[in-house]
């Protein structure tokens, strides 16, 4: 460790950031839980072995957490929103998906699902391009999101997008996080 050792803020923020309690941090750092509270609280300037074991445990901790980037699936099939609504039926009968991203330059735009194309009233609903069927709320979230922010987000939608610099990277779906569960 160089000279830039972690601040008590630092260590208080990694650790909040995994969402692990005073008691877990000590428990894995092999401390006591009053001495977590001292030292994010700045009462104490720690032992630099003792410093070094709370890191290692945040380290330790970090490297079992499951990050979108873990889970998504890559090479996602999309439409561009001026493709017809025919197309998306076609990609998505032809891959088993019930719905699809609707990228432009990369970008996602909306995604477009079954549902959405069996709300069209009109007869000609397949001549209608993906813009006027597609949703274009959509979650996005970055490669390094942690698997609890990915399942609140599957709570209320049905797919989350995998963006980075504006990108789509990939898609994850409950299918997804189920599989790596298990």
């Amino acid at each position: 460790m160089g000279t830039d050792l972690p601040t008590p803020t630092d260590l208080k923020e990694r650790r909040t950031g995994l969402e692990l309690t005073q008691s877990e941090l000590a428990d894995r750092a092999d401390v006591s839980q009053p001495l977590i509270a001292r030292i994010e609280g700045g009462d104490v300037d720690p032992r630099l072995s003792t410093l070094r074991r709370i890191v290692t445990a945040l380290d330790e901790a970090e490297s079992t957490v499951m990050h979108a980037a873990d889970i998504m699936h890559e090479g996602v099939i999309t439409v561009a929103p001026d493709d017809s609504v025919r197309e998306a039926i076609d990609a998505m009968v032809t891959e088993g998906y019930s719905q699809l991203p609707v990228v432009r330059d990369g970008r996602p735009q909306g995604i477009i699902s079954n549902s959405d194309i069996r709300q069209l009233e009109s007869e000609s609903a397949a001549d209608l391009p993906v813009a006027d069927a597609m949703r274009e709320a959509i979650t996005t979230v970055e490669p390094d999101a942690t698997l609890d922010g990915i399942n609140a987000h599957l709570n209320h939608q049905d797919a989350v997008m995998v963006v980075e610099d504006g990108q789509l990277r990939g898609i994850i779906t409950e299918a997804d996080v189920a599989a790596h569960i298990s």
